[in-house]
């Protein structure tokens, strides 16, 4: 049994929705409450970016290895099992993360938490893309995240009014609280027809054995670069960078997650809709490319001496321009057929977040050791943007495409 496909907004997406909130929640709850769990447990001022970035790498470890485990779960046992496994692993990491007494403990729960959080985006996305229209589909996943990504702003408010050690705890008890309303929730319809089929289901290996395949999934990969560069570098380390350009009001990074995804949530919604109007991913991808161009450049360039405020609005500016990421993971899960299509949706974002570990923090650490902090930054930047420009030019164009067919 299947959900109807003529509406937009149905069960699924309510439930991928909330599911992707308190994900969202859980993901930037480490970012938001960086500073005040680290100096809490004793830490220098400089180990606040030191062991930040190392706890941040772990857990962004975990969401690349959770995604490969996930989305090969997702097209052997169907999206509902990822939906209902994942959420009961992240939550649980995240009551355990209330109980952290070092920054080795921080680092192998976060590392967990990121096992568990590999899982809902994905499948989420998959699962709303199969039950809805070909014609609508961009707008509920855009819905989806948009919805989702305001999970970042709810967590900054409870960690406002909270210790960080109950944030963790809030985060655990929201996932648990969630998998009551996943019962409501039917499987794919295309999964079931697939399950049927003597094809190969959830093999990593057939994005590598053909390179057609291969091609459209490092591309598609390629996209999402700039999403987490801005989130992992340019937001979350915003108090550091404030420094290096004169600003002496104290920029809580919190504050800035915050305002970047509030952004973000707009973004999601909106490049549904542009890309609606348009007829294209393609065409929204290069406009909100172009915004957080241009937010880049005004980052480096108008902060001197500035102040708190005017990075928050810089951090929003940058929000909304890489609140792309719907279109993102939806053109990822539509690049391929339904029995390797969860285990693209489900690896591609996390691919991106894992690079974050592997490529985007080496890459600025590396510069700015050769230069500076800040030149490190923009010069990251550009490198950045480049990959993802050159990566949008040579993807193939997905609006409208049916999804109801397999790889062989």
């Amino acid at each position: 049994m299947s959900q109807p496909k003529n509406a937009v907004f149905n069960v699924a997406v309510l439930v991928a929705a909330l599911g992707y909130f308190v994900d969202i929640y859980d993901l930037l709850l480490f970012g938001i409450v960086r500073v005040e769990s680290l100096i809490d447990m004793g830490l220098s001022e400089s180990q606040l970016l030191t062991d930040g970035e190392s706890i941040l790498q772990w857990q962004m470890w975990g969401l690349l290895l959770g995604g490969i485990i996930w989305g090969v779960m997702g097209d052997k046992k169907g999206r509902i099992s990822v939906l209902f496994g994942s959420i009961i692993l992240y939550s649980l990491a995240n009551i355990a993360n209330g109980f952290v007494q070092t920054v080795d403990q921080y680092k192998m729960i976060r590392f967990i938490a990121g096992l568990g959080l590999a899982g809902e985006l994905g499948a989420g996305i998959t699962l709303v893309s199969e039950l809805t229209s070909k014609e609508k589909r961009g707008i509920a996943t855009s819905l989806v995240a948009g919805l989702g990504l305001t999970g970042a702003v709810a967590a900054f408010f409870i960690k406002e009014n909270f210790h960080w050690r109950t944030c963790y705890f809030i985060g655990g008890g929201l996932g648990l609280l969630l998998l009551v309303l996943r019962i409501s929730v039917f499987e794919s319809g295309m999964f079931h027809e697939v399950k049927k089929m003597n094809v190969k289901r959830g093999s990593l290996i057939m994005f590598f054995n053909n390179t057609e395949r291969f091609k459209k999934y490092i591309i598609a990969i390629l996209i999402g670069l700039p999403t987490w560069f801005v989130i992992g570098v340019l937001v979350t380390f915003s108090s550091e960078f404030g420094r290096q350009m004169g600003i002496t009001e104290k920029i809580d990074p919190g504050k800035s997650i915050m305002f970047a995804y509030a952004a973000i949530s707009l973004g999601d919604i909106t490049v549904g809709l542009v890309s609606q109007w348009l007829k294209s991913r393609k065409k929204a991808l290069y406009v909100f490319y172009a915004i957080t161009t241009v937010f880049m450049v005004l980052y480096f360039t108008v902060q001197w001496n500035g102040s708190a405020a005017q990075m928050y609005v810089l951090c929003a500016g940058l929000g909304f321009g890489t609140g792309f990421w719907a279109i993102f993971v939806t053109m990822g899960a539509e690049q391929f057929g339904t029995n390797i299509r969860a285990t693209a949706a489900t690896t591609i974002p996390n691919m991106v977040r894992g690079l974050l570990a592997i490529f985007i923090l080496p890459l600025f650490q590396g510069l700015r050791n050769v230069t500076d902090f800040y030149t490190g930054g923009w010069i990251s930047a550009v490198i950045i943007m480049s990959i993802g420009i050159a990566a949008i030019i040579l993807t193939k164009e997905t609006f409208g495409k049916d999804l109801n067919y397999v790889e062989e």
